[in-house]
Protein backbone atom coordinates (compact mmCIF):
# COMPACT_ATOMS: atom_id res chain seq x y z
CA UNK A 1 0.00 0.00 0.00
CA UNK A 2 2.85 2.39 0.85
CA UNK A 3 4.37 1.74 -2.57
CA UNK A 4 1.09 2.63 -4.26
CA UNK A 5 0.82 5.91 -2.32
CA UNK A 6 4.41 6.81 -3.24
CA UNK A 7 3.79 5.94 -6.88
CA UNK A 8 0.66 8.14 -6.99
CA UNK A 9 2.53 10.96 -5.25
CA UNK A 10 5.46 10.77 -7.66
CA UNK A 11 3.11 10.68 -10.66
CA UNK A 12 1.27 13.74 -9.33
CA UNK A 13 4.55 15.64 -8.91
CA UNK A 14 5.71 14.69 -12.41
CA UNK A 15 2.35 15.73 -13.88
CA UNK A 16 2.63 19.13 -12.20
CA UNK A 17 6.12 19.67 -13.56
CA UNK A 18 5.31 19.58 -17.25
CA UNK A 19 7.70 21.45 -19.48
CA UNK A 20 6.50 24.72 -20.92
CA UNK A 21 7.96 24.98 -24.42
CA UNK A 22 7.77 27.77 -26.99
CA UNK A 23 9.70 28.91 -30.02
CA UNK A 24 10.72 32.12 -31.74
CA UNK A 25 11.17 32.65 -35.46
CA UNK A 26 14.83 33.72 -35.54
CA UNK A 27 14.64 35.18 -39.04
CA UNK A 28 11.60 37.32 -38.25
CA UNK A 29 12.91 38.34 -34.82
CA UNK A 30 16.29 39.50 -36.08
CA UNK A 31 14.89 40.92 -39.32
CA UNK A 32 12.33 43.11 -37.57
CA UNK A 33 14.41 44.15 -34.56
CA UNK A 34 14.71 47.94 -34.84
CA UNK A 35 18.25 48.18 -33.48
CA UNK A 36 19.51 45.78 -36.15
CA UNK A 37 17.62 47.73 -38.82
CA UNK A 38 19.23 50.96 -37.57
CA UNK A 39 22.73 49.43 -37.51
CA UNK A 40 22.32 48.11 -41.05
CA UNK A 41 21.14 51.53 -42.23
CA UNK A 42 24.13 53.20 -40.55
CA UNK A 43 26.60 50.87 -42.23
CA UNK A 44 24.84 51.13 -45.57
CA UNK A 45 25.40 54.89 -45.47
CA UNK A 46 29.06 54.35 -44.54
CA UNK A 47 29.49 51.80 -47.33
CA UNK A 48 27.95 54.19 -49.85
CA UNK A 49 30.30 56.97 -48.71
CA UNK A 50 33.27 54.61 -49.03
CA UNK A 51 32.13 53.60 -52.52
CA UNK A 52 31.90 57.28 -53.55
CA UNK A 53 35.40 57.86 -52.18
CA UNK A 54 36.64 54.80 -54.05
CA UNK A 55 35.00 55.97 -57.29
CA UNK A 56 36.43 59.47 -57.06
CA UNK A 57 39.95 58.26 -56.19
CA UNK A 58 39.80 55.76 -59.06
CA UNK A 59 38.70 58.49 -61.44
CA UNK A 60 41.51 60.81 -60.28
CA UNK A 61 44.04 58.00 -60.67
CA UNK A 62 42.79 57.20 -64.18
CA UNK A 63 43.18 60.85 -65.15
CA UNK A 64 46.76 60.80 -63.82
CA UNK A 65 47.46 57.59 -65.75
CA UNK A 66 46.12 59.10 -68.98
CA UNK A 67 48.18 62.24 -68.44
CA UNK A 68 51.25 60.08 -67.87
CA UNK A 69 50.61 58.14 -71.08
CA UNK A 70 50.46 61.34 -73.07
CA UNK A 71 53.56 62.73 -71.39
CA UNK A 72 55.52 59.45 -71.52
CA UNK A 73 55.79 59.50 -75.31
CA UNK A 74 57.98 62.57 -75.22
CA UNK A 75 60.17 61.40 -72.30
CA UNK A 76 63.37 59.42 -72.34
CA UNK A 77 62.67 55.69 -71.79
CA UNK A 78 64.41 55.47 -68.39
CA UNK A 79 62.56 58.54 -67.06
CA UNK A 80 59.23 57.20 -68.40
CA UNK A 81 59.87 53.82 -66.74
CA UNK A 82 60.71 55.55 -63.45
CA UNK A 83 57.48 57.59 -63.47
CA UNK A 84 55.49 54.54 -64.56
CA UNK A 85 56.82 52.58 -61.57
CA UNK A 86 55.95 55.45 -59.23
CA UNK A 87 52.45 55.65 -60.70
CA UNK A 88 52.03 51.89 -60.35
CA UNK A 89 53.12 52.01 -56.70
CA UNK A 90 50.65 54.82 -56.05
CA UNK A 91 47.86 52.75 -57.60
CA UNK A 92 48.74 49.74 -55.47
CA UNK A 93 48.88 51.88 -52.34
CA UNK A 94 45.46 53.40 -53.09
CA UNK A 95 44.00 49.96 -53.74
CA UNK A 96 45.38 48.57 -50.48
CA UNK A 97 44.21 51.59 -48.49
CA UNK A 98 40.67 51.33 -49.85
CA UNK A 99 40.63 47.59 -49.28
CA UNK A 100 41.70 48.10 -45.64
CA UNK A 101 38.97 50.70 -45.11
CA UNK A 102 36.37 48.35 -46.59
CA UNK A 103 37.56 45.47 -44.40
CA UNK A 104 37.49 47.68 -41.28
CA UNK A 105 33.94 48.74 -42.13
CA UNK A 106 32.85 45.11 -42.58
CA UNK A 107 34.47 44.09 -39.30
CA UNK A 108 32.85 46.94 -37.38
CA UNK A 109 29.47 46.07 -38.86
CA UNK A 110 29.86 42.38 -38.00
CA UNK A 111 30.94 43.23 -34.45
CA UNK A 112 27.80 45.30 -33.91
CA UNK A 113 25.55 42.63 -35.46
CA UNK A 114 27.15 39.96 -33.24
CA UNK A 115 26.53 42.18 -30.21
CA UNK A 116 22.88 42.56 -31.22
CA UNK A 117 22.48 38.79 -31.61
CA UNK A 118 23.93 38.29 -28.11
CA UNK A 119 21.53 40.91 -26.75
CA UNK A 120 18.59 39.15 -28.41
CA UNK A 121 19.62 35.84 -26.87
CA UNK A 122 19.84 37.44 -23.41
CA UNK A 123 16.38 38.97 -23.82
CA UNK A 124 14.92 35.62 -24.93
CA UNK A 125 16.50 33.93 -21.91
CA UNK A 126 15.12 36.61 -19.55
CA UNK A 127 11.70 36.38 -21.21
CA UNK A 128 11.71 32.61 -20.80
CA UNK A 129 12.67 32.79 -17.14
CA UNK A 130 10.13 35.46 -16.27
CA UNK A 131 7.31 33.66 -18.10
CA UNK A 132 8.03 30.17 -16.78
CA UNK A 133 9.29 28.52 -19.95
CA UNK A 134 11.43 25.41 -19.63
CA UNK A 135 12.60 25.68 -23.24
CA UNK A 136 12.47 28.31 -25.96
CA UNK A 137 13.53 26.91 -29.32
CA UNK A 138 14.72 28.77 -32.39
CA UNK A 139 12.70 28.45 -35.58
CA UNK A 140 12.88 29.93 -39.06
CA UNK A 141 15.52 29.16 -41.68
CA UNK A 142 18.21 27.03 -40.08
CA UNK A 143 16.31 26.83 -36.80
CA UNK A 144 15.60 23.73 -34.79
CA UNK A 145 11.79 23.90 -35.02
CA UNK A 146 10.38 22.19 -38.07
CA UNK A 147 6.81 22.63 -36.89
CA UNK A 148 5.26 24.49 -34.00
CA UNK A 149 1.70 25.33 -33.11
CA UNK A 150 0.86 29.01 -33.53
CA UNK A 151 0.07 29.19 -29.82
CA UNK A 152 3.68 28.24 -29.04
CA UNK A 153 5.13 31.03 -31.22
CA UNK A 154 6.31 33.83 -28.92
CA UNK A 155 8.15 35.80 -31.62
CA UNK A 156 5.77 38.78 -31.48
CA UNK A 157 5.92 39.41 -27.70
CA UNK A 158 9.70 38.92 -27.63
CA UNK A 159 10.10 41.31 -30.59
CA UNK A 160 7.87 43.84 -28.86
CA UNK A 161 9.96 43.53 -25.69
CA UNK A 162 13.22 43.97 -27.63
CA UNK A 163 12.00 47.00 -29.59
CA UNK A 164 10.57 48.70 -26.49
CA UNK A 165 13.83 48.13 -24.61
CA UNK A 166 15.78 49.55 -27.58
CA UNK A 167 13.60 52.68 -27.71
CA UNK A 168 14.49 53.43 -24.10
Amino acid sequence: MKKLVWLVLIMAIVACQQNKIAYVDNVKLIGEYQEKIDVEAKYKIKAEALQKKKDSLTQIFQIEAQAFQSKAQSMPANKAQEEYNALQQKGQFLGQQLQQEELALQQASQTEIDSIVSKIKRHIKDYGKSNGYTYILGGGDGGSVLYGAEASDITAPVLELLNSAYKK
